[in-house]
């Protein structure tokens, strides 16, 4: 470490990093990345690839997310997303698939532009949405559009573990063309006598989550662990459902679009100072995030929802309100997560 310490103070200003990658891209001492080894598109708007990590890639536990840097038009961008892939999986490699927002930066430029060989950032794997150490008896997986991504890690970890209790894995899509990865998940179902794989398609069939359909599919589920991930509607069906049963302590979530408080009108007032920027703008009542990059600041970000934590920075002074809770925040000096936290009057923030 001493050696290494060394050569980075020779090599100031830049990392030794950032000479290795000159003579080869995938030779890192300190950062990590990962080769493009694999890509499919085949299913209409998602975009599947599989990546080889350098050597700090530590693996993931089932149904944690990376964080994917990709640089474009010499600027780079931070993305969160679920790998599908076991965490057992014996190959080393990460599997993620992409859903492509039509007004997605990042994912857009992957579905367009991702090839073998190409080289993009990582970060080690987190978040605290995952299967726990020691396995329930019994789990229900629920997922909704590209909220399969950490359940499918899930399914697939218990499949490759022998995993013996009932499972069901209960998922949402507008059409069986748009599953990804669904001819595999009918072939774990069949291979396994304990894992039932229930699809649901509500524009065609009409049948959405309820009472009646949990019952229904998972009669046993008041006993069992269920973890949850899909567009808003499915999980505030799912959580009304578990919280009039008093089971909420037995519902496990992630989120993948954050959700938002309505901003009091009252509270749109004040001005917003990035004081390391010299830059104040008039409050507008979107996150502090969308106000700085309206005022021509450019501070890190990731996710974008308050998972990540790559747009954290120090309110100075003043109070913010949480867009996920509604709560008010006013100790000064305190990171905050730049995403999903508002300005309530006159605030200053360092960026």
């Amino acid at each position: 470490m001493a050696l290494l310490d060394l050569v980075q103070t020779l090599t100031t200003p830049h990392p030794v990093d950032r000479y290795l990658e000159l003579v080869r891209p995938m030779l890192t001492v300190r950062d990590m990345r990962a080769r493009i080894v694999g890509v499919d598109r085949s299913v209409p708007g998602t975009l599947s690839l599989s990546l080889r990590p350098t050597r700090q890639w530590d693996g993931l536990l089932a149904g944690q997310f990376v964080q994917l840097g990709v640089v474009i038009d010499g600027v780079r961008h931070v993305r969160c997303y679920s790998p599908v892939n076991s965490q057992h999986d014996p190959h080393r490699r990460l599997d993620l698939t992409i859903r492509v927002h039509p007004h997605g930066l990042v994912s857009r430029y992957l579905h367009d532009h991702a090839e073998p060989g190409m080289i993009l950032d990582l970060e080690p794997a987190s978040g605290i949405f995952h299967l726990p150490r020691r396995r329930p008896e019994r789990m229900l997986l629920i997922s909704g559009g590209s909220g399969i991504t950490p359940v499918l890690s899930m399914l697939r970890t218990l499949a490759d573990e022998g995993y013996t209790g009932p499972v069901v894995f209960l998922h949402y899509a507008r059409s069986p063309e748009l599953v990804p990865h669904r001819d595999e998940l009918t072939e774990i179902a069949a291979a396994h006598p304990n894992i039932s794989v229930e699809m649901r398609y509500p524009e065609r069939d009409g049948r959405g989550f309820d009472y009646d359909e949990l019952t229904r599919v998972a009669p046993w589920f008041a006993d069992a662990d269920t973890f949850l991930c899909g567009p808003p509607p499915l999980m505030d069906s799912v959580r009304e459902i578990f919280a009039a049963e008093g089971l909420s302590e037995r519902l496990h979530t992630e989120e993948f679009v954050a959700p938002a408080v309505p901003v009091e009108t009252a509270d749109v007032h004040g001005t917003t100072t990035f004081s390391a920027s010299g830059v104040a703008a008039e409050n507008a009542g979107a996150s502090l995030l969308e106000q700085a990059e309206s005022a021509g600041l450019t501070p890190e970000f990731g996710c974008r929802m308050g998972i990540c934590f790559s747009c954290t920075s120090v309110r100075r002074s003043g109070c913010t309100r949480n867009l996920r809770t509604g709560e008010l925040e006013t100790d000064p000096d305190q990171p905050i997560q730049l995403c999903v936290q508002a300005a309530v009057g006159d605030v200053d923030i360092e960026i």
